[in-house]
């Protein structure tokens, strides 16, 4: 039955929610490296070795929402606040240019310091100073207006994770946020015209198998460019910092499901996993994963935007990170590809050939 799911899943690129929930609950060691061997199938068949490289860009770390299980919510009274200036995010982007990296992932926290003027006036210097290069936002919730005037100053995609796409827990973990408002946000970027990220944490506290399979019937209506998948790593300054984690496993599983349910989707392998496990970010490669960012930041910032605890690379310099990084994806038997890297779907879209 499970195996027959899992061809079934690979063959058609969807399930009912029952069908993903009893997939879920009856993964054994067999079944899961079936999935792996399919989810890594439909990767190559879509995409190729490719793997494609992000320069990130964490900008600052002040947040004005509460998330409880952030370690840059506005709560955390023990954590130095920073902001990069304007200049510093262009020589970040210059250094990063110079490195090969053709997008830039601007991310921060919800930080109404950085304006509207402000943000356009970044994006544009950098469109203008790298007019080949793709520019990635990654900074929460805005207004329509503000979505649309960084789409017209040159801002090309957009990462806003879902989080969850159940309703009770949403709003459990998130009591500053509002659940409509999210999704809502999520289908005004796509309508704008930017390539859309969106994704969810594995292992957060009460997250069932119902509600991960409801994360994926979202994603497969949603359609979006990018899904991030990580796993729940606790902060111990956030009120979450005592519960048990999400595990490695349990992500590339969602990974491998992520990539056959929605094969044109890009899909990172995130630091997060190489925190849980040193192969980590490889076995996400191998699960169908095609996609990472390494850390363009200044070296003096990167422990303070600390999302969650013990992240890797928070002291290497961009040069060494990248050789690191290629190095890893090389040993997969992947390839590196630096150029902008847009999803199939973006490809098809404007014309261009895969």
């Amino acid at each position: 039955m499970i195996t027959d799911l899992i061809t079934k899943l690979y063959q058609d690129n969807n399930l009912s929610k029952d069908e993903l929930v009893y997939l879920l609950e009856n993964l054994d060691a067999s079944s899961r490296k079936l999935l792996f061997e399919y989810s890594l199938k439909t990767k190559l068949q879509h995409y190729g070795k490719k793997v494609y490289m992000r320069g990130l860009i964490e900008f600052s770390n002040y947040c004005k929402q509460d998330c409880l299980y952030c370690g840059i919510r506005v709560s955390n009274k023990h954590i130095h606040r920073y902001r990069l200036t304007f200049d510093e995010i262009l020589q970040c982007c210059t250094e990063g240019y110079q490195l090969g990296y053709r997008t830039f992932v601007l991310q921060s926290g919800e930080d109404y310091w950085y304006t509207e003027e402000k943000l356009v006036a970044i994006v544009e210097k950098i469109k203008e100073l790298f007019p080949d290069a793709a520019v990635t936002l990654s900074i929460g919730e805005r207004d329509q207006a503000v979505y649309q005037r960084l789409f017209e100053a040159g801002a090309d995609r957009f990462l806003l994770r879902h989080e969850t796409a159940s309703r009770d827990l949403y709003e459990k973990l998130h009591p500053t946020m509002d659940f409509n408002n999210r999704r809502n946000s999520l289908k005004l970027l796509k309508e704008i015209g930017y390539q859309v990220g969106a994704g969810f944490m594995v292992g957060l506290p009460h997250q069932t198998s119902a509600d991960l399979a409801e994360d994926l019937l979202f994603l497969k209506d949603l359609n979006p460019d990018m899904i991030g998948i990580g796993p729940f790593i606790p902060h111990s300054e956030t009120p979450l910092g005592d519960v048990i984690g999400g595990t490695l496993e349990d992500t590339l599983v969602m990974v491998a499901l992520a990539r056959l349910m929605l094969p044109s989707a890009l899909l990172p392998s995130t630091t997060a996993l190489g925190t849980l496990d040193d192969k980590g970010r490889e076995q996400a490669i191998l699960a169908g994963a095609n996609v990472v960012m390494p850390n363009l930041s200044p070296t003096k910032v990167r422990p303070l935007y600390e999302l969650y605890e013990n992240k890797i690379c928070t002291g290497d310099e961009p040069a060494h990170c990248r050789g690191c990084i290629e190095g890893r994806i090389n040993s997969t038997g992947m390839e590196v590809d630096m150029g902008r890297g847009d999803s199939l779907q973006f490809q098809h879209k404007v014309g261009q050939t895969v």
